[in-house]
């Protein structure tokens, strides 16, 4: 559920992407340092968006530093950290954590069961320092899968739980920014849970798995509809966006909203017209 909110490379000046990759890849550094490579293994772009929009906001000291890659062997890669970055690398762990959990618990699956082992006594930890988003992540992810169980058709509701589940995670102190934080880590949450489902349906239609517009992709007007709700979703998350006093590396942050959250959606048009032709 996890890839949507990232950069529209061809709108993004040189300099502001090599910055952006550079918090990209200290955010993975990070994890690595303090996770190993599961750790590694759960990086995501929406969580380095957190990053730079927590960066920016609270104008986090940063450290630039340069580090061997095992992807990129060539030549050290340029690198992005601070305490924000720790904040985020710690939140996909709880994610990852909870997430396998409910693997195991609902399926069975052995993944499942090996990860959650792997990761408790480090995540326990994790939750203990921030008992809030911790809660968050894991009654949210209960009532996606109690969604699931009941094969719920209304998309508002499982998107709402996702929504309040990103809302906490971009809160990572009480503030005077914390509401309008909540707006955008809400709005945003929807708009990756209903761009998810609206990507998988055809293969959770072949697969015989849950997605919540099954039901609504019936209907002539199932693909405008599906339009007008993700623009409606990210129009709220941007409003509140636009309200926080970002300036540091707002090319960024304005890029990854206004452009590349639409790359997915753009890739599913581009395959569907192919399929017509």
């Amino acid at each position: 559920m996890f890839g949507y909110v990232t950069i529209y490379e061809p709108e993004l000046k040189v300099r502001d992407f090599r910055k952006y990759k550079s918090y990209y890849c200290g955010l993975c550094h990070t994890l690595k340092e303090r996770y190993g490579f599961l750790g590694q293994m759960t990086l995501t772009y929406d969580m380095t968006f957190a990053v730079v929009l927590l960066t920016s906001l609270y104008e986090a000291d940063t450290e630039h530093m340069t580090c061997p890659c095992k992807v990129h062997p060539v030549k050290k890669q340029a690198m992005l950290v601070n305490e924000y970055t720790a904040y985020a690398a710690d939140m996909n762990m709880v994610l990852a954590y909870y997430h396998m959990k409910d693997d195991w618990i609902d399926e069975k699956k052995i993944s499942g069961f090996a990860g959650t082992y792997a990761l408790h006594r480090k995540v326990k930890r994790i939750i203990k320092k921030y008992p809030r988003q911790s809660r968050a992540i894991c009654r949210s992810l209960k009532e996606l899968s109690a969604c699931e169980r009941e094969g719920v058709t209304d998309i508002d509701i499982p998107a709402g739980c996702f929504g309040r589940l990103m809302s906490e995670l971009l809160v990572y102190r009480k503030d005077h920014w914390e509401d309008r934080l909540r707006t955008v880590g809400f709005f945003l949450g929807k708009f990756i849970y209903i761009m998810d489902a609206y990507e998988d349906l055809d293969k959770d239609r072949r697969e015989g798995c849950y997605n919540p517009l099954k039901e609504a992709a019936e209907h002539a007007d199932y693909e405008d509809r599906c339009l007008s709700i993700l623009q409606m979703m990210i129009a709220e998350c941007c409003a509140g966006f636009e309200q926080l006093p970002c300036l540091l590396d707002i090319d960024i942050l304005r890029n990854i909203l206004y452009d590349g959250v639409w790359n997915r959606y753009k890739k599913v048009q581009q395959q569907k017209k192919e399929a017509k032709e």
